[in-house]
């Protein structure tokens, strides 16, 4: 059954070779889906089984959630109470998270999971990746991540997460464990591997072993790099070939140069600066030295309890020095991306059929009007 958005105001499709300007944007017209995949993009008025009315709105590409890690049970908002305080955060909190989500049944872990898409999904998000990493044992983070690929073929093995309190003094014999029984489970369920390349998480080394074991298994390369401070990740990322480094809050102008030489999208995770009061990342250097860029909502329940991705784009205008059709193409195609996908993030034939109807004539009032829920509707 084929179905038509029709009576589209303002349509984004990303494709600059269709319309006006970056964006790509076309006005007055009507887009047709048919077994999942955009079959035609013209004027108002096509004719298809199922019409939907977008009633002279804007209408954008489907949301891109390239990083987040919905599966975990329990939440940290004390710990958030006490950072809004004064107390710095150091990633300690994730024991905690371990924690919970390791005494919680499949059928609880899933229910969450369920509930968080279903809350993506409501704003704006149609393709999402999840992580494990609050298992952090080989039986929790196979199961985490079969549990995840219920939901989206976007699975990412992160054991390298944090060292749990089992393994205190023995992050080698830890990582040795990530690199085998541990990565030997994971894989049937998982198609990236990610490592937390962090002071206080694992050095540029335990990262390399990780990176190495994963790529020898089939998996594609992610990474955690350069959230806290200054560090080895967005290089290591780059000289690995990784997909995606994420975070990216402290650079240096040898990791711009080195990003901007490289296929590496530099994910930025502005809910989490927000969260956790870093400072916000200066992304109009990253994109005018040439850099990929992507940003995703990090949703997890210690530096990022948000599924709004519409909230990350306010944010990377705001405070990161995007213009808005940046942050409107850093959560679609520089999602698509991260994630090494090229049927995501546009619409234009062949394309999936996937797009958000705003309540809102433009998608300037993504960023204009913060905090105001402005999904109509999400067609997937």
């Amino acid at each position: 059954m084929a179905t038509v958005i029709d009576n589209i105001g303002l349509l984004v499709t990303n494709r600059p070779e269709m319309g006006e300007g970056a964006l790509g944007l076309l006005r007055d017209v009507s887009v047709v889906i048919a077994n999942g995949e955009v079959v035609s993009v013209d004027g108002v008025g096509q004719v298809a089984d199922e019409r939907i009315d977008a009633q002279g709105r804007c209408v954008l590409p489907g949301f891109v959630a390239s990083h987040t890690h919905l599966v975990f049970a329990g939440d940290r908002a004390e710990e958030f109470s006490k950072r809004m305080a004064g107390q710095p955060y150091d990633g300690g909190g994730i024991q905690v998270t371990t924690t919970a989500t390791r005494a919680a049944s499949d059928d609880d872990l899933r229910a969450l999971s369920k509930a968080r898409l279903e809350e993506a999904h409501r704003a704006g998000t149609t393709t999402i990746e999840i992580k494990s990493g609050y298992g952090l044992n080989v039986k929790d983070e196979a199961r985490s991540l079969r549990l995840a690929q219920e939901i989206t073929s976007e699975t990412t093995f992160l054991g390298a997460h944090l060292l749990p309190s089992e393994y205190a003094g023995r992050a080698d014999d830890y990582i040795d464990l990530v690199c085998g029984d541990m990565l030997t489970a994971a894989r049937p369920h998982a198609r990236w591997i990610d490592a937390f390349c962090e002071v206080g998480a694992f050095d540029e080394g335990q990262c390399r072993q990780v990176l190495t074991a994963g790529r020898e298994a089939g998996l594609g390369l992610r990474l955690h790099g350069n959230q806290l401070g200054h560090g080895p990740g967005v290089q290591l990322a780059v000289e690995m070939g990784c997909a995606s480094v994420d975070h990216c809050t402290y650079l240096s102008d040898e990791d711009i140069e080195a990003l901007a030489a490289s296929d590496t999208v530099a994910t930025f995770l502005p809910a989490t600066d927000f969260s956790t009061r870093q400072p916000y990342p200066d992304a109009r250097r990253v994109i005018d030295a040439g850099a990929s860029v992507a940003i995703a909502s990090n949703c997890n329940p210690g530096s990022s309890y948000t599924t709004s991705l519409s909230f990350c784009i306010a944010l990377a205008v705001r405070d990161m020095h995007m213009t808005i059709e940046e942050a409107i193409q850093a959560v679609t195609l520089g999602g698509a991306a991260a994630l090494r996908r090229d049927d995501v993030g546009y619409l234009a034939p062949g394309a999936k059929g996937h797009l958000v109807i705003l309540d809102a004539d433009s998608y300037h009032d993504l960023a204009y009007r913060p905090g105001v829920p402005l999904i109509a509707q999400t067609v997937t």
